[in-house]
């Protein structure tokens, strides 16, 4: 075994050999972590970034609070650059802008004066224009940070300290959402609505041991900024929220406007979350110019300050609900948002959380934040009560502390003798003013004494008592589910929920027009359509060494379906293919196949019919033609191929028999019957060979006979009398093929 590589030294006697592998591990270890640790995935007790904690730590220094002036945005980027996070201002500036623009974020953490962009996709403008302060949610999230409530670590440079993570006294990571990539992990959060989880954390409070079911009876689904209806069924929600994998349906909210003589247009007043008004209007203008929408006729964009996109119908005898199930499908009117709950727990391990570990997580936070804030205001009362207990004393002993004070060389030592007091307290004696030595300002002392030492009762009884310290976060919660009420503007839930309509086929099947086309595929893999169904092909011009492999009719409503060697379908539209000008475009560019496969067949998709499949090694079964649509590029994987094979065959299963046909020339015939029925897999044996592969497979009626094609294009049809020299059972080796038989060993086009 050859020796890892080590990388030479440095001249001078300082070099050492070091090995390539274990440095180069180490040092892409380092960089991963600092990448997940620091960048991209959200803390779950405030669920933010450390970007994002910088800015509003940095915005508090600059006493930016929501009742304070607008400082500039520049001012906030140089002090973030500065002192906490030494990256490119652009990137900070970004994070900035986001966090003020209501259309991004839920609940807007930054108060922006000025063009902070907009839902169209137009940049913010400079940052020496803009100005920023924090709002009460940013105020929220800091509060009680100088109280000793989280941890501190020092900054890049170890000049000045920056939080850990902040109080939280707001949950921020779902509120807010938050995306974000590392290294070899992702997370993506959909914003929620404070209420609704306050709600929900209130009851997680009461029964801690509380179901995911219990907890979305609370947060039925994702509260997004721009609105839309949710149409995920419930149970993919629950199931989304129970793992924290999943995604969401969103679609854009639209009515029906009649117009005069029988007339509507459609009226969209919310598009989905992270879509760009204006790239969408661009789209839908697309479908038009491009004739991949028949049912739509126009599209303005009529918005001001609220959204409002009108759609007008081709004609008006088509149906709205069909019109808009199309767009859905053709656009990003809707889209889905996926939900990958992965963060960092406790700020430290990467994990991925169900909604009742999040909201758990955040409880535990502001649990641990209320013992180190009543820790922290009890020894400051302790301390207030040690100067209070020494100023009663020199009350009550008033003559004798002036006399003291006057006549001795070293007071302080004096009076700590005579009356036993501490340091503290014989230097806040020295440091009265002689007009706090008023009986008035006594009373006072002892008033403020009384009220402190009740307090520390109070807080000593708290932090000994699990169920007060919940009672109390139980308090803070209901203020901040109060405050961002379903009743209040901002704290209004803007997403609604539907179920998506279910349209009779035959409806929207009228409702679709229908343009016949021929669809070209060359034997190089490169794919065009032809307007109307062309029967004279000789015409048709190739790129050079290329020809003809199949040319089949269709029309622009139908699905393709592709069966590649691989075993695997592909699906795409008429819409994506190229015209019939030029030669085309490879299909490679609109799937994803390997190299050293190549495609074997294409037909227009009959969600009725059933196909068999087979492979070189004479393996293959009958599978129903819904179930090989594929939804994504790469495919869906039916016929398992076995390495070193490849497959052949994928033919309509109409009729009763199989006729099988070997590279050795041995046809078999048997029964349909024989041959299972599955969904993926590699089947079962049809034809065996000694030696060879199989090359073609035909299914057909016995009591239509069986037909082949020969080389110049003629049919022969031999029928069930002349075939029983042949007819057998499956997994049989076969007969010579009958004569005349085309040495092609092929019965022809599998889709005629």
């Amino acid at each position: 075994m050859a020796k890892s590589p080590t990388i030479p030294p440095p001249s001078g006697p300082q070099g050492e050999p070091v090995n390539l592998k274990d440095a180069l591990e180490e040092r892409y270890l380092a960089y991963a972590l600092s990448t997940i640790m620091s960048r991209a995935l959200p803390d779950v007790r405030d669920g933010l970034k450390p970007v994002h904690r910088r800015i509003l730590y940095a915005m508090r220094e600059l006493k930016l609070d929501p009742d304070q002036g607008y400082k500039k945005s520049a001012r906030v980027v140089g002090d973030v650059i500065g002192k906490f996070h030494p990256h490119g201002d652009q990137s900070i500036y970004d994070a900035l802008v986001r966090l003020a623009q209501d259309f991004a974020v839920r609940y807007p953490m930054v108060d922006g004066q000025g063009n902070f962009g907009n839902i169209d996709g137009d940049n913010a403008a400079a940052m020496r224009y803009t100005e920023t302060r924090m709002t009460e949610v940013a105020q929220a999230l800091l509060e009680g940070i100088d109280e000793d409530t989280v941890d501190f670590k020092f900054t890049f440079d170890n000049v000045t300290e920056e939080p850990v993570v902040l109080p939280g006294n707001f949950p921020n990571l779902l509120a807010n959402g938050s995306s974000g990539i590392a290294v070899g992990m992702a997370t993506n959060i959909p914003p929620h609505n404070v209420d609704e989880l306050c709600a929900a954390a209130l009851h997680l409070i009461k029964h801690p041991n509380a179901s995911v079911e219990k907890i979305v009876e609370f947060v039925p689904g994702p509260d997004f900024p721009t609105g839309g209806v949710i149409v995920e069924p419930h149970a993919q929600i629950l199931e989304a929220y129970r793992t924290g994998r999943g995604g969401f349906r969103l679609r854009a909210k639209w009515h029906k406007e009649e117009l005069p003589r029988g007339g509507y247009q459609i009226v969209i007043t919310e598009i989905p979350y992270q879509v760009q008004k204006a790239k969408l209007v661009e789209k839908l203008a697309e479908l038009i110019t491009e004739k991949k929408s028949p049912l739509l006729g126009d599209v303005r964009d009529e918005s001001a300050e609220d959204i409002r996109l009108v759609l007008e119908p081709k004609t008006r005898n088509i149906d709205a609900n069909v019109l808009m199930e199309n767009m859905f499908r053709n656009s990003e009117l809707e889209v889905r948002f996926g939900l990958n709950m992965n963060v960092l727990s406790r700020g430290q391990v990467p994990n991925v959380l169900s909604i009742k570990d999040v909201l758990k997580e955040w409880l535990d936070h502001r649990k641990d934040v209320l013992v180190r804030r009543s820790k922290f205001r009890l020894n400051k009362i302790e301390n207030r009560l040690e100067v209070l207990d020494g100023y009663l004393i020199a009350y009550l002993n008033l003559d004798e502390v002036i006399r003291i004070v006057r006549f001795e060389d070293e007071p302080k030592a004096k009076l700590m003798a005579r009356f036993k007091l501490t340091d503290v307290q014989a230097e806040a004696i020295l440091n009265l003013r002689l007009r706090a030595l008023s009986r008035l300002e006594e009373g006072e002392i002892k008033k403020e004494h009384a009220k402190l030492s009740a307090e520390k009762r109070d807080i000593k009884a708290l932090l000994a008592s699990d169920e007060m310290q919940w009672d109390k976060i139980a308090g803070e919660v209901k203020a901040t589910r109060e405050a961002y009420s379903k009743k209040t503007p901002l704290g209004k839930r803007r997403s609604q929920f539907e179920d998506a309509p279910e349209l009779d086929p035959a409806l929207e099947a009228a409702m679709v027009e229908k343009e016949p086309i021929t669809i070209i595929l060359s034997d190089k893999g490169w794919v065009r359509a032809l307007k109307g169904h062309q029967d004279d092909l000789s015409k048709l011009e190739f790129k050079q060494g290329d020809g003809l492999k199949r040319s089949i009719k269709a029309t622009t409503a139908d699905k393709l379906v592709l069966f590649a060697t691989n075993g695997k379908f592909f699906t795409i539209e008429p819409s994506q293919l190229p015209g019939g000008r030029g030669h085309g475009e490879p299909l490679r560019l609109m799937v994803e196949l390997e190299e050293n496969h190549d495609f074997l067949e294409l037909f227009a998709h009959d969600p009725e019919r059933k196909l068999l499949v087979a492979s070189s090694s004479g393996h293959g079964f009958i599978v129903p033609e819904a179930e090989v649509i594929a939804s994504t590029r790469k495919g869906k994987q039916i016929l398992a191929v076995a390495d070193g094979d490849m497959a052949t065959v994928c033919v309509a299963a109409y009729g009763d028999m199989i006729a099988s046909v070997g590279a050795n020339r041995k046809m078999l015939v048997f029964k349909a019957e024989e041959l299972p029925e599955m969904t993926r897999g590699k089947g079962v044996i049809l034809q065996r060979f000694a030696e060879g592969a199989l090359s073609d497979v035909r299914v057909f009626g016995k009591k239509d006979g069986l037909t082949w094609l020969d080389t110049a294009g003629r049919t022969f049809t031999l029928q069930w009398p002349d075939l029983k020299e042949w007819s057998g059972t499956r997994a049989q080796a076969g007969k010579i093929v009958p004569k005349g038989f085309p040495r092609s060993n092929t019965f022809g086009p599998a889709f005629g």
